[in-house]
């Protein structure tokens, strides 16, 4: 029988990982179209439509300008796979 995975770690789809940052979807998303941005540093989420931050934790003012910009140069990708998820 296969080990269950942590229930933290259950309905996660990653969508990318850039250096120490992982951006990813919950299973049990809500409206509007948002990415979760994790790393041993922090976390942040960051709505997509437009590029905005919506809530941080511990990351430093550089560190959310450098994750702000991996995000606008991935939104297009992050809102197509978020609908094709979504089924929207």
């Amino acid at each position: 029988m296969a080990a269950r995975r942590p229930s933290r770690e259950v309905g996660v789809l990653t969508v990318l990982r850039s250096g120490r940052c992982q951006v990813l979807f919950h299973s049990r998303e809500h409206e509007p179209p948002h990415v979760h941005v994790k790393s041993s540093s922090g976390t942040a989420v960051f709505g997509l439509a437009p590029v905005l931050l919506l809530r941080t934790k511990s990351y430093t003012p550089r560190e959310l300008n450098q994750i702000e910009q991996l995000v606008i140069n991935h939104r297009r990708d992050f809102l197509r796979r978020w609908h094709e998820h979504f089924n929207q």
